[in-house]
């Protein structure tokens, strides 16, 4: 028998046209800049510039642009002085900004010493971004250049930059009063300058505008460059959602501590969540999380759901915004298609269709391929309520919660056994619909593939916690069904109990799933993680999940792998096969402190802590840990910022102080870990029942409140 392998794919030869035809390809993100603002990105190389240039001709490269509403405004946007490219040094970005730094070696004195330098200075602003290019000149003798501006656009929609298919031209522009314009289906782009340019040439169909600036720098002096791209809509999407990081204020938020990496990371998280924040169209009061730039800069169940819940402790008008969000389009009828059932909370909303020929994808504007946002939802709306959201708010959404409640105890489970299941039944949908949604996801400890449709642990447990926290809620409210909800809870335990643990004696563990021929998947992976906190286990399971989750085989320095070091298919940079995931590491550590396994749960965020400090403190959607280099790697297509990877700064301090809120019974208990988690630490713009405090912990982990709220009781055990 011959035996498969994998060889090199040739490129084939060159067509008529002289081009190669490539098999198309994702683009990488990790070697880019991006910064955001709701729902503008940029994307750049580190150098600030976008696309590439070849004899006098441009074109788009890679993900590289700016993006208004899922569409790639601006493909081309490069700085030349003297016609040279500055030679790039140092980059930053974080939030809606991206700073650059450049020497001009050709210019100024002779010599080993850079005299010129040019700095850029993006911000990303409504509809577009504003940059300030400066030419700094140190030389001896006054510096005259031309500085050269390449700018278009193509309009490609993101999920052909996605795939890698895309293949359109750069639109043509043209002239106008104050720049430049030009318009694709869905917008009209300006650009704009300050001062005006020497000469100024728009460009024809595929071929890039030219603006020219004649600057003269005197020593020590500066001379700038003032470029504004704006998008106008001319058409409207399914979901015109704006800019929402005005409408929340997180100033108040700040830490010190011992360790410093702990103040970098939630000051950098909350700057890059509260720029992925955008508004409902449907009520522009309503703030959610965008999952992530650029790939997922929209509305989606599940990220934003763990996004409003990780960010809590900081107040409840996220998680009031996201809950609203998604309650207006909640599931009302059956369709196979987008998925939908009554109840049903949906999975993702899109501008419109979004469709990825090389993945099989054809996904409409509101997609409902998910089984775990409806609970995560019910579970976001008791633990809100917990943490202060007013009843009347509560009161509003309680239709949505018997709708989704019903779906959990109705609908979820498509046949006797009883477990939540999924399968794609539209064949141009998503085939894995828990949050490790890859094809290759759920795997035998052999490695095989497991076959659909697909029982996720994790997906029964948030099953168990929603229906506890829908009796909760139910009871407080006199909404009828509050005890066949727990009732339904407990069966969920026992079938759990029954169907997901394997191994041998004494080394037993909760495996990935049960698949579609009633067999437990037997894979080691971290989908355990999120069973804990959740009501589903006992103390004993408790206690052998947290020695399993902190074994060598999933724990590394530098967070818990997706998949076991020690299973088949194992592949430390796997999509959801032995990466780490900032946000289930995240949930892994906050399960552990809310089991009361403290010191556990304080050697996983430590192991987050280690991870951000390797990311420059913005982490990625996920990265390797283990396996690579001795340190984190990046994944290359990984969205960054990504909202609950940022907002899984908020869960270090989660861990770290062990938050039970009870608003409604006027409660906040705090059960910090002992000895301190990171040492000395005070934090300040916490929230709790609509007011703020603060917490200072010494390093034996006592624990004193500061500027206690009033009318609540804030008490430390």
């Amino acid at each position: 028998m011959t035996q498969k392998v994998w060889t090199a794919v040739t490129p084939q030869p060159a067509t008529s046209t002289g081009v190669s035809e490539q098999i198309p390809r994702q683009p990488w993100l990790h070697d880019l800049s991006v910064s955001v603002n709701g729902n503008v990105t940029a994307l750049s190389a580190r150098s600030g510039d976008m696309g590439s240039g070849l004899s006098g001709r441009w074109s788009p490269t890679g993900a590289q642009g700016v993006y208004v509403d899922d569409r790639r405004a601006v493909s081309v946007f490069a700085v030349q002085l003297g016609g040279v490219f500055p030679v790039p040094v140092a980059d930053a970005s974080l939030g809606a900004r991206s700073d650059f730094f450049a020497s001009a070696r050709g210019l100024g004195n002779p010599g080993p010493d850079p005299t010129v330098e040019m700095r850029r200075h993006r911000t990303v602003t409504l509809q577009g971004i504003t940059e300030v290019v400066e030419v700094v000149s140190r030389a001896d003798l006054p510096v005259e250049i031309a500085l050269e501006l390449h700018l278009a656009g193509d309009g490609a929609p993101i999920s052909c930059v996605k795939s890698g298919a895309v293949a359109g031209a750069l639109l043509p522009a043209l002239t106008s009063v104050n720049g430049l314009s030009w318009r694709d289906d869905w917008h009209r782009t300006d650009a704009s300058f300050e001062p005006a340019p020497a000469s100024l040439v728009a460009g024809g169909a595929g071929e890039a505008s030219v603006a020219v600036f004649e600057l003269r720098v005197d020593p020590g002096q500066t001379a700038s460059v003032a470029i504004t791209f704006r998008a106008s809509r001319l058409r409207r999407s399914n979901l015109d959602a704006d800019a929402g990081a005005a409408h929340v204020d997180w100033t108040g938020v700040s830490i010190e501590a011992l360790d410093p990496r702990l103040a970098r990371t939630l000051s950098a998280g909350l700057d890059d969540l509260q720029h992925l924040l955008l508004t409902d169209p449907q009520e522009h009061t309503s703030i959610f999380a965008a999952a992530g730039t650029p790939w997922y800069l929209t509305l989606f169940g599940r990220d934003s759901i763990w996004a409003a819940r990780m960010a809590l402790p900081f107040g409840t008008d996220l998680a009031a915004g996201t809950l609203r969000a998604l309650a207006r389009r909640q599931g009302a009828r059956f369709n196979a298609d987008s998925a939908e059932a009554p109840g049903k909370i949906p999975h993702e909303l899109r501008r419109t269709t979004y469709a990825d020929v090389a993945q099989g994808l054809e996904l409409p504007p509101v997609y409902y391929g998910t089984v775990d946002a409806t609970p995560l939802w019910i579970c976001l709306l008791r633990d809100a309520w917990k943490w202060g959201l007013a009843d009347r708010d509560v009161e509003a959404l309680l239709p949505n919660l018997q709708g989704a409640a019903r779906w959990l105890t109705e609908l979820a489970a498509p046949d006797e056994d009883g477990l939540l299941k999924y399968i794609d039944a539209s064949g141009k949908g998503l085939a894995n619909q828990g949050w490790k949604d890859s094809g290759d996801s759920v795997r035998w400890r052999d490695g095989r593939i497991a076959d659909a449709p697909i029982a996720l642990c994790e997906a029964q447990a948030y099953a168990v916690e929603a229906a506890s926290a829908a009796a909760e809620l139910f009871a407080h409210f006199n909404c009828a069904g509050s005890r066949d909800l727990r009732d339904y809870a407990e069966q969920m335990r026992v079938r759990f109990r029954e169907r997901f643990w394997v191994g041998e004696e004494g080394a037993e563990f909760i495996g990935l799933a049960v698949d579609g021929h009633g067999e437990t998947v037997d894979g080691l992976g971290s989908n355990m993680g999120h069973v804990l906190g959740t009501g589903t286990l006992d103390a004993n399971e408790v206690d052998r999940v947290a020695r399993t989750l902190t074994s060598p085989q999933l724990l590394s320095r530098y967070g818990i792998a997706t998949l076991a070091s020690d299973n088949g298919g194992f592949n430390p940079i796997g999509y959801h096969t032995g990466s780490i995931w900032t946000h289930d590491t995240a949930i892994a550590a906050w399960g552990l402190a809310r089991e009361g396994k403290r010191d556990e749960a304080t050697r996983v965020a430590r192991s987050l802590l280690a991870s951000a400090e390797a990311f420059d403190y913005r982490w990625p959607e996920l990265y390797a840990g283990a396996g690579v280099l001795d340190r984190p790697v990046p994944y290359p297509a990984s969205c960054r910022p990504q909202a609950w990877s940022s907002a899984s700064a908020a869960v270090l301090i989660s861990v770290a102080l062990g938050f039970e809120p009870d608003a409604p019974g006027g409660t906040l208990t705090l059960r910090p870990a002992r000895p301190a988690a990171y040492g000395p630490m005070t934090v300040r713009g916490l929230r709790f029942a609509g007011q703020s405090f603060g917490v200072r912990c010494s390093a034996d982990g006592s624990t004193e409140v500061l500027d206690p709220p009033n009318g609540v009781d804030i008490v430390v055990v």
